[in-house]
């Protein structure tokens, strides 16, 4: 009888294919008035949504995002900062058939997304992600802007989408006296809706408010936000400059341990996320690690 070796198949000799991620990260703006927020949500339009539908169209294979913030129905952004994982095989489908020489490499992509994208929503910048950067965990701090006009006829049209309309005067140093009480860390459990499974802990580390003419500003910064808590923060604050509570009520409402109903949050359209800080590189991953750990008081 005569024996034959039987040779493995190509399959059993060449190694797996091991499909590698490429993070990128964009940098986003979106007027949020028509939007249902940013986290995806069935039925609803979603900036995230939105995004995940162009990018998928372009790469060619289901991506989504991950953002540093997921803002609420009507806020919108200036500065929001969110992360997608590509496969390595579908990224060449963002680039051009005839590149142009010295372009920098997602510029084509970037101009896609202009033509994809509805007029609401842009990306700004996109870049390959450094080594351990996450949106969301590397971030070192969030900053939002809060606006509203006590002009006796309201908001001028061109800001309307942007600016809340106060039909009184505001005391701002009583305001500001209320919000120097804030500042820190603590549990911000009254200024935030539930959600389970998540801190209420944060480090306020900016809440003050400046004023030109009828427009009043409110500038806030924390490492980072529960939901709802800036609206909440300036609802609670607007009714001290409305004299309706005393300066140290704001206070009191630290050792609450759940939502208070004594006030109502702002309006959404008066908020707008404008920037959010990062540490250098090579501290990215670490930073990383420290946010997932839940917060406690010190």
């Amino acid at each position: 009888m005569r024996w034959s070796r039987r040779l493995p198949s190509a399959s059993l000799t060449r190694p797996p294919r091991i499909s590698e991620d490429v993070r990128l990260r964009l940098d986003i703006a979106y007027d949020g008035t028509d939007f249902a927020g940013w986290a995806v949500q069935a039925g609803q339009r979603t900036v995230a949504g939105v995004l995940d539908e162009a990018l998928t169209t372009v790469f060619r294979t289901p991506v989504r995002l991950r953002a540093a913030g997921r803002t609420d129905t009507g806020v919108h952004a200036t500065g929001q900062v969110a992360h997608v994982d590509v496969p390595c095989g579908a990224l060449p489908n963002a680039y051009p058939r005839a590149p142009r020489a010295g372009e920098p490499e997602l510029l084509p992509l970037l101009r896609r997304l202009g033509r994809f994208l509805p007029a609401d929503v842009r990306v700004l910048d996109i870049a390959r992600a450094p080594t351990g950067f996450d949106a969301r965990f590397s971030a070192l701090r969030r900053h939002y802007r809060y606006r509203l006009s006590t002009a006796p006829y309201g908001v001028q049209p061109h800001q309307a989408r942007y600016v809340t309309a106060w039909p009184r005067d505001l005391d701002l140093a009583a305001m500001s006296a209320a919000s120097r009480d804030l500042l820190g860390l603590h549990d911000f459990a009254a200024f935030c809706r539930h959600r389970d499974g998540a801190t209420t802990i944060r480090e306020l580390q900016r809440l003050d408010w400046s004023r030109e003419g009828y427009l009043i500003t409110a500038h806030v910064t924390a490492d980072a936000f529960c939901w709802s808590m800036v609206r909440s923060l300036v609802g609670a604050l607007l009714a001290v400059g409305d004299h309706r509570r005393a300066p140290g009520w704001c206070a009191e409402l630290l050792t609450a341990a759940s939502r208070s109903s004594d006030f109502a949050a702002a309006s959404p359209h008066g908020l707008t996320l404008i920037r959010v800080d990062y540490p250098p590189d090579d501290e990215l991953a670490a930073r990383a690690l420290i946010t997932r750990d839940l917060r406690s008081p010190r």
